[in-house]
């Protein structure tokens, strides 16, 4: 895994087959003409940009227009008589079938790419590959939770980073995917979990990835950055949300991630216990030192790919709050479908 994490100097990739840049939004209008821009500026010999209106409520048919004679820029407008409520996976699989190209790059409407050469550093895995995983980074701002955020995004990307490293893909996210539109057709599209309103990117991953077809691409010339949450609200109901598909991953995925939670929570419950019967204060911050010391060791190259080396100093804190809030989305998660469902 190790050698895959290093940092790579961007060179002109020897993949050069065109590429189709497929976003989809619904209520974007404010990150529309931001992201056409940043994608407008990439360095690749030749791309499409699909964008697709998922029957948006604010202006976002009105900044359309000025892209409707723009050769390299197709538009999907989903119509408001169309039964509402089909979610992201029906604006997905249009803007999918309108694309020219055999090979899909995929973001959101919200995030951007972080330099001009994503396109060329996400295709150059195609090479050899039908899959390739990237990274969605958070744009760094002050405050707790914004730490919290970009702590999650890391935890999750070390995870999907490495089962797919070994042969294990279990998903990806929907702000940094590439895939061949003929895989997608090929496993007619998002068919099997259509009724569920999240697994775009995940479940559609579990499905279609094999040892031998998926890659990951960490070099940060291959990132997108999003803009964070800014409440803790937002960010407790999208992640409750985001819980919504772990039912439905392979059983092994399932034990390995639940497993590693678990061993996030008995470690401090441990020492919590330790401290109760008496046991040194020394010894149990010694104990606490060595596994934090390996766990900080075995992020560390991932962290400087991804460029978050700055949550290095407060990680214990970080994976402390995260272990809390983690409790709180599931919670949440039960109430929902208490409600929901």
């Amino acid at each position: 895994i190790f050698p895959k994490w290093q940092s790579v100097k961007q060179e002109k990739t020897p993949f050069s087959k065109p590429i189709s840049v497929v976003v989809c939004g619904y209520n974007e209008a404010l990150h529309w003409e931001h992201l056409v821009d940043r994608l407008l500026a990439q360095d690749y010999p030749k791309f499409e940009i699909v964008l697709v209106n998922d029957q948006s409520t604010d202006h976002t048919k009105l900044i359309f227009k000025q892209w409707e004679n723009q050769p390299n820029i197709k538009l999907v407008d989903i119509d408001e008589n169309i039964k509402k409520g089909l979610g992201k996976k029906f604006a997905l699989t249009l803007g999918i079938k309108a694309a020219k190209y055999d090979y899909l790059l995929l973001t959101d409407a919200d995030c951007y790419p972080k330099n001009n050469h994503w396109i060329s550093s996400m295709a150059q895995q195609f090479a050899q590959n039908t899959i390739v995983l990237g990274y969605g980074a958070y744009e760094k701002q002050a405050g707790w939770l914004n730490k919290l955020i970009r702590f999650d995004t890391f935890l999750v990307a070390l995870q999907y980073f490495s089962y797919a490293s070994i042969g294990l893909a279990y998903m990806g996210v929907g702000r940094n995917l590439a895939y061949k539109k003929s895989l997608f057709f090929d496993n007619k599209g998002f068919a099997s979990h259509l009724h569920l309103p999240s697994g775009d990117d995940d479940l559609f991953i579990k499905e279609v990835s094999l040892p031998n077809n998926t890659t990951i691409a960490t070099n940060p010339s291959a990132h997108t950055l999003s803009i964070p949450k800014l409440k803790w609200s937002a960010w407790i109901r999208q992640k409750s949300r985001h819980l919504t598909t772990g039912n439905y991953y392979k059983p092994i995925h399932q034990w390995m991630l639940g497993l590693w939670s678990i061993s996030q929570i008995m470690t401090w419950l441990l020492c919590i216990v330790l401290i109760v019967l008496g046991v040194s204060y020394i010894h149990v911050l010694t104990l606490l030192l060595i596994r934090t010391s390996v766990f900080m060791a075995v992020s560390f190259p991932l962290l400087k790919q991804t460029e978050e080396k700055d949550l290095l100093v407060v990680f214990p804190f970080l994976e402390l709050s995260f272990i809390f809030f983690y409790i709180i989305f599931i919670v949440n998660r039960l109430i929902q479908n208490k409600r929901f469902w």
